[in-house]
């Protein structure tokens, strides 16, 4: 009789377990358990002034011992869980504070395994961090830029969508060279040149194969510093004046400072 109904409370136990596993969106791998298993390893950096969220599936995410809820600054984390049937996986990444989505990244059972990597800041997102390729200087005593622009037109409102030139020139006015395809999505063309000293370079930013200003009437001039035997990801933002117009662009913003890339 104890026999039995020891086996009894085994399989009810068994029973509670899968019928929970079905119901929970956020169920965690732990062993051989049921289902296709499946892991998203996050690699990201908040700069924003607010903690940032992620739900999966609509429901919020715990990660870590810790069981945290919200991040800040450096974030490096693996999401376990198990798929069941065919269903995905949603994850949004949130603005705690504001509740708005900053991204959405949809992951399938046929990739069980992949990567939720990005760089997040007030107006600013730039996804895939580890699939970004640092540009390799050719020679000792180099310097080198990538460039993206995530925030063209936030304020300036140009009107002109295309590529961006970045024509770079020393304090002199001596020109060292041009990087191209300047834009919102990828990273540019890779440049490099010899360090010199002051470090101070100035890039003239125009529309792609022309000397034009991508904004009428005013010459846009992004400040740089050379760092020398460094190769730079140099996210360019458009800064407001305090009527809210459109007043300059920053290149101060390396995002080799944030994360190490290959």
């Amino acid at each position: 009789m104890k026999n039995i109904l020891t086996r009894v409370v085994i399989f009810s136990i068994i029973i509670a377990f899968f019928e929970s596993c079905a119901n929970d969106e956020l169920t965690p791998l732990y062993g051989n358990e049921v289902g296709q298993p499946g892991k998203v390893v996050i690699t990201g950096y908040s700069a924003l002034s607010d903690s940032i969220q992620i739900h999966v599936n609509g429901k919020l995410v715990a990660l870590g011992k810790d069981k945290k809820t919200a991040f800040a600054k450096k974030i490096e984390k693996e999401y376990q869980f198990i798929y069941f049937g065919d269903q995905g996986r949603t994850f949004e990444v949130t603005n705690k504070e504001t509740k708005q989505v900053l991204h959405t990244n949809n992951f399938t059972v046929e990739r069980p395994i992949d990567t939720l990597s990005f760089f997040a800041k007030e107006n600013i997102w730039i996804e895939n961090i580890s699939a970004i390729k640092l540009g390799v200087l050719s020679k000792t005593g180099n310097t080198g830029y990538k460039f993206i622009f995530p925030t063209q037109n936030l304020y300036s409102k140009s009107g002109y969508e295309g590529n961006l030139d970045g024509i770079l020139r020393k304090i002199n006015g001596q020109t060292i060279g041009k990087v191209e395809n300047i834009n919102k999505d990828q990273f540019s063309s890779f440049i490099e040149f010899t360090y010199s000293s002051p470090p101070t370079i100035l890039m003239e930013l125009v529309k792609h194969g022309t000397t034009e200003s991508y904004v009428p009437g005013k010459k846009v001039i992004v400040i740089l510093t050379m760092s020398v035997n460094k190769s730079k990801l140099i996210v360019l933002d458009e800064k407001q004046d305090a009527n809210g117009a459109f007043a300059s662009v920053d290149g101060n913003l390396n995002l080799v400072d944030y994360f190490v890339f290959k």
